[in-house]
């Protein structure tokens, strides 16, 4: 049976770009082929391997400009099984593709909210006065495009795709643009220079995030990342993600989470990764 990745689409996606990324490496680790299926949010893209539809994921999960996708991070927050494997940086370069003449033809800007975030300083530059429509993917706006007063922030391969003009490129703030992407499957992942892990705190009171951080820091653990995010229960309760540059088979990192679990309401570990800096794939 041929392993299946599922991905953000429509076709076209910086996800669709991500996971051809992975599909490369596993026919040239594996030598056999990994069918790609689009799905159309992220929800869904992770569920997919839960409920055995997909053997892999793979979603966006930080943005050099914007910080990280909060909606990935809830998910994984409500899923139980889901393994990080690997992670991918990706370079991420916007156009405005739309059927207009020129930009100034253009009064209405439809993406995902990512990108519209990322060209915020173009947009206002540029198209001051545009309205900006929010999608559930950078592909899934181009199917507004019918008329010449409605334009798209998506990849110039995604225009390639749907044959869209490109009216401007490169259109967003940060040069160096990067977005990270985490694949994700069910087996347990203990190896790579990465773990991620999420926690609930028993009681919103002084000092109890400080004890679990002291302990990754009494063993020299250094934290790469570290992330609030609402629980949704109740106002001023927070879950706590964060990035290890250790992994799950180090003795140090065992005992650490060892010792904090107590200190929790709930613990999660998400698995442990190498990240894969991919470059000019796609010419994207």
């Amino acid at each position: 049976m041929t392993p299946v990745l599922s991905f953000l689409g429509p076709v076209g996606t910086y996800s669709d770009v991500a996971s051809l990324a992975c599909a490369q490496q596993w026919q040239q680790e594996n030598g056999t082929h990994l069918d790609r299926c689009p799905y159309p949010s992220i929800p869904q893209v992770l569920k997919s391997v839960e409920e055995g539809e997909a053997h892999f994921a793979i979603v966006p999960v930080e943005n050099s400009t914007e910080g990280s996708v909060t909606v990935t991070l809830d998910t994984l927050w409500q899923l139980d099984m889901l393994q990080i494997q690997q992670a991918w940086t990706l370079p991420i370069s916007h156009a405005l593709i739309s059927r207009a003449a020129s930009v100034d033809e253009i009064h209405a800007i439809y993406s995902h909210p990512q990108a519209l975030a990322q060209c915020q300083e173009w947009l206002a530059s540029n198209l001051p006065n545009a309205k900006l429509v929010p999608t559930r993917s950078t592909t899934e706006a181009l199917q507004y495009l019918d008329q010449p007063s409605i334009a798209a922030i998506a990849s110039r391969h995604a225009a390639e795709i749907y044959q869209i003009p490109v009216v401007a490129h490169p259109i967003n703030d940060q040069k160096d643009n990067r977005t990270r992407f985490w694949v994700l499957g069910m087996e347990q992942s203990r190896v790579g220079t990465h773990t991620s892990l999420a926690l609930s705190l028993p009681a919103n009171v002084p000092g109890a995030l400080l004890k679990p951080l002291e302990i990754f820091a009494s063993r020299g653990l250094n934290l790469s990342r570290i992330e609030s995010r609402p629980t949704k229960r109740s106002l001023g309760e927070y879950i706590f993600f964060l990035d290890v540059e250790a992994d799950l088979s180090n003795p140090l990192m065992s005992s650490a989470l060892d010792e904090i679990r107590p200190h929790t309401e709930t613990l999660k570990t998400f698995g442990s990764y190498s990240i894969l800096h991919v470059e000019n794939l796609l010419d994207v």
